[in-house]
């Protein structure tokens, strides 16, 4: 048999071709921080064995987290004389490996703060596994209370707890080519500018005898409103167009919304209210979002919802629900009805829930379907229940309580994980009566409610 001969260049080749690649797996951890301030210790304290306040949700490595602060320790048969403090996995997970750094704050401004960290020391079997939501790692002697109470920890009946949380990942590597960045897109200030200078403008707004120069094709291309009436309505070949439903400076915060796809500074400087003294309607923001519901700015509207978003409190959130279902702001109504739900006894007591009751008299009833259960939730019937019997029967506020009371591991500052179990179809009528009691008086309720709107709409007609 004849051989066969390799030339130099597809020897080279071959080579080419086998040549090795490279890549590393690379585990670090996604870290996060968020400070929680629990103000008014003394109000908090005696509020019960296991029951506990949660800071806001904040998000870390792609899941939610909380920390829970339990002013009379969390479980008795430990020792009730300690306060407790704890991170939950708050959103849906498993096997979330995680790193924790609890941190109680010396507000004499020394920097002598109580510690207690997992990261950059070696750990015997590695981040801490929390198996799925309501999971938490913590301390149930947290610190001693009647050290706190005395402390530097502790000024003007307020605590600071800093927490960290750090969300092990690996991913591979891989070499890349050097690339190319792209600045963030400037189109905003280019037609805001176009604006500015007024140049090019077909139409002009009278605004209360205020002019706003403007183009038909920008207004158009944002909004159906606009677009009808520049190019289908009566409008069409007029060059001044006179407003009258809206102040101007409200116009004018949305024309620059239009142009610039951002709110002015008056709108998102503006300080937080409580609503007590008016209506949220009366504010810029809720006149922008009205302004936003009726020239069709999907965009403008949640960003107004956002705004107001974040002054919802007991005495404002009755304002801010009607404002909500008269400019059909879907996500603000839900994160009203829920507000209003939870602090139920709070919010009644409020002047706004008379206002609300006398423009929206429905709306009680979509309260009392949130509370019942009748929308989508995320915690359980039975929690739900309970939390509406205490705020009916005591007048006061309550966040839940999801401890586990089955921890196991004791010690001060010993650190553990524990599940959240659920609730056992075996528990006797006894425990249950309460909440399924509320639960017959809420859809009684609700019911009663909805037969008053029909009276009330068939006496209007």
């Amino acid at each position: 048999m004849a051989g066969t001969s390799t030339t130099p260049e597809k020897s080279a080749t071959a080579m080419a071709l086998m040549s090795p690649t490279t890549s590393r797996s690379v585990t670090q951890t996604v870290n996060g921080s968020h400070k929680f301030v629990i103000q008014g210790y003394s109000l908090a304290k005696g509020m019960g064995i296991g029951k506990h306040i949660a800071s806001d949700v904040f998000c870390v490595g792609g899941y939610q987290w909380a920390i829970y602060f339990y002013p009379d320790g969390k479980n008795p048969e430990d020792n009730s004389a300690y306060v407790s403090a704890f991170i939950a996995l708050a959103s849906e997970g498993t096997d979330v490996r995680a790193l924790f750094e609890l941190t109680l704050v010396d507000q004499s401004g020394q920097g002598k703060h109580k510690v207690h960290s997992h990261f950059d020391r070696s750990l015997e079997s590695g981040p801490y596994t929390l198996k799925y939501k309501g999971s938490m790692w913590g301390y149930k002697r947290f610190f001693r209370r009647s050290v706190l109470e005395t402390s530097d920890f502790l000024k003007n009946d307020c605590l600071k707890i800093n927490c960290t949380v750090g969300v092990v990942v690996s991913a591979t590597d891989c070499p890349q080519l050097h690339s190319i960045s792209v600045p963030e897109s400037d189109i905003g200030s280019h037609f805001g500018m176009l604006l500015e200078n007024m140049e090019g403008s077909d139409v002009t707004f009278n605004v209360a005898g205020e002019k706003f120069p403007a183009h038909k094709l920008v207004l158009a291309a944002r909004s159906p409103q606009f677009r009808s009436k520049f190019f289908e309505g009566l409008d069409a070949e007029k060059r001044e167009i006179t407003i009258s439903d809206l102040e101007p400076k409200v116009f004018k915060a949305m024309l620059h919304f239009i142009y610039r796809d951002t709110l002015t500074e008056e709108v998102d400087m503006v300080p937080s209210t409580t609503y007590s003294d008016f209506p949220a309607s009366d504010t810029l923001k809720g006149k922008l979002l009205a302004a936003a519901d009726k020239y069709g700015l999907e965009r403008l509207k949640l960003m107004c919802e956002s705004c107001l978003c974040k002054d919802i409190c007991v005495s404002s959130v009755a304002n801010i629900l009607t404002l909500a279902d008269n400019c059909h702001a879907t996500e603000l109504k839900s994160v009203c009805l829920k507000f209003a739900a939870q602090n139920l006894a709070a919010v009644m007591r409020s002047d706004g829930f008379e206002h609300m009751k006398e423009k929206c008299p429905w709306l009680q009833s979509e309260i009392l379907k949130t509370i019942a259960g009748c929308e989508s939730d995320n915690c359980s019937g039975g929690e739900k229940s309970q939390s509406v019997w205490a705020q009916l029967s005591e007048g006061g506020d309550t966040n839940g309580d999801h401890a586990d009371k089955n921890d196991k591991g004791k010690g001060e500052g010993k650190p553990f994980s524990v599940q959240l179990p659920n609730v056992s179809m075996g528990s006797s009528l006894g425990k249950r009566g309460r909440p399924l009691l509320v639960v017959c008086v809420c859809r009684f309720l609700l019911s009663m409610s909805q037969v008053m709107c029909m009276l009330l709409v068939q006496r209007s007609h």
